[in-house]
């Protein structure tokens, strides 16, 4: 693992460098999330997951916005801890036997997800903050807002689906 680069040399440039990983993040999961709705049998989650793809959509504009404000030039990165997420829940999800434990398998690896979300957003606001982007630092706090308040559906979910999940074993 590498600690140090040489063109990350203080806050301002390792706040750009996580803006574009976060949006790299962000149109990844707009691309799986359609994939896990056609996979999910309940219809509570079917439309979280629905829900969230419009808020996804809307974050991945806000992000582009603050690339625009702040940042100028994107330049492209690769979000490889989402990428690895959504590689180990696309496998929970095809190894999982029957529809409840599928769905209990989508919600696992969608909250892997968003946890890692929520802990890059709570930084890179606290980083926007610090180095006087209030605008930016508002977005990206209305985006921490939604993760966390999809990472609560998929919990409360999760209450019903996991014992129909164990009935069906």
């Amino acid at each position: 693992m590498r600690f140090h680069s040489a063109h990350i040399d203080n806050l301002r440039k390792l706040y750009v460098d996580q803006i574009e990983h976060l949006l790299s993040a962000e149109n990844q999961i707009m691309e799986t999330l359609p994939k896990m709705m056609e996979a999910a049998t309940d219809a509570d989650l079917k439309r979280a997951l629905q829900t969230h793809l419009q808020e996804t959509r809307e974050q991945v504009s806000r992000l582009e916005q603050i690339v625009q404000q702040s940042v100028g030039k994107l330049e492209p990165k690769r979000s490889k801890p989402v990428a690895a997420l959504i590689d180990e829940a696309n496998e929970l999800v095809g190894n999982a036997k029957n529809d409840p434990v599928r769905d209990v398998a989508i919600i696992t690896g969608c909250q892997r997800i968003e946890h890692y979300e929520m802990a890059a957003y709570s930084a890179v606001c606290n980083f926007a903050e610090i180095i006087g982007e209030a605008n930016s630092s508002s977005l990206l706090e209305k985006t921490l807002e939604e993760e966390k308040k999809a990472n609560d559906a998929l919990s409360g979910i999760a209450e019903s689906a996991n014992t129909r999940a164990d009935r069906a074993a």
